[in-house]
């Protein structure tokens, strides 16, 4: 089966402040965007990252061939719990969901 990293140009994850995290997809090309556009139901992945799909946001962006998902950290960044600092991790999941 096909994964996202095998479409995508790029995969990755940061911090979007240190209340929330933010995975970018880069497809790189009009072709794969629209291919993921149309894979990635925004309800799935709200499941994938254990988040209710309201506070899921997606941003999809044609002219730079972009999709970007920001949800909620499960914990405040630095606290003595968060295992992921940079927010680095978290595109692992996206990267290898199947489509």
């Amino acid at each position: 089966m096909t994964q996202v990293a095998d479409i995508a140009l790029k995969v990755r994850s940061k911090n979007a402040g240190p209340f929330w995290v933010t995975v970018d997809v880069f497809c790189g090309t009009p072709t794969a965007y629209h291919q993921l556009r149309n894979a990635l139901k925004t309800e799935a992945i709200a499941a994938l990252y254990h988040q209710p799909t309201q506070l899921l946001k997606r941003f999809d962006i044609p002219s730079l061939n972009v999709i970007k998902f920001s949800f909620p950290r499960p914990v405040i960044q630095g606290h003595r719990t968060d295992r992921d600092m940079h927010g680095a991790q978290w595109s692992t999941l996206l990267a290898e969901l199947e489509v």
